[in-house]
């Protein structure tokens, strides 16, 4: 999402402008309709926080160090911004909101061409929620066993790794084995060639 950032002279924090609204008519996806709900939140958080509020709290400070409390308050609210953001990404990432919200976008815009009765409750709760419910979790399903194909998948290649390298010093300790009987064959072969030379003749 595009935005523009201006900072606020009295604060020296950036604040975030909204984009202008789409023209009369067009739909606005409610991905987006949720990225600006959180930008807004962010400007009236830093609003409702501001500077002046800040120094009020820490007015002792404040006399003694401006500059430094200018300076904390700053990253305290960039910090704040962004881990308010990453949250919400992890939210949108565990819930699969993005796919959820396009996938709603698309069913009314479908429904706006549907010329028959809209949908009405059947009058059975447990069939109504199972009606409503039921692709979702048939989604969530499918993710669930994606994900755990991908950790079979990456869990087997961990183990032919472990596999190949038990091979591996199960060789060396062939190899050693084989070069110690070597060796010792050769010290009793120079043993007997040494007792040899020293019989009298």
């Amino acid at each position: 999402m595009a935005e523009a950032s201006n900072a606020d002279p009295t604060t020296g924090v950036e604040e975030r402008s909204e984009e202008s609204p789409p023209e009369s008519g067009t739909p606005i996806s409610r991905v987006k309709l949720l990225d600006t709900m959180v930008d807004t939140f962010l400007q009236k958080l830093v609003a409702t926080g501001s500077y002046q509020r800040f120094t009020d709290c820490y007015k002792h400070f404040y006399q003694l160090q401006p500059e430094m409390t200018q300076r904390i308050y700053d990253k305290f609210i960039t910090q704040l911004q962004t881990s308010i953001r990453e949250e919400i990404s992890e939210i949108k990432e565990e819930g699969n909101l993005e796919a959820v919200l396009n996938s709603l976008d698309k069913i009314v815009e479908e429904g706006k061409d549907h010329k028959g009765p809209a949908w009405r409750p059947s009058g059975i709760p447990e069939k109504d929620l199972c009606s409503v419910m039921a692709p979702y979790f048939l989604q969530q399903r499918d993710t669930l066993q994606r994900q755990v194909q991908k950790q079979k998948a990456k869990n087997k290649e961990l183990a032919d790794t472990v596999l190949a390298g038990r091979r591996q010093v199960e060789e060396l300790q062939q190899l050693v084995e084989a070069r110690q009987q070597a060796w010792q064959a050769l010290h009793r072969e120079q043993r007997e060639l040494l007792d040899i030379l020293k019989e009298p003749e």
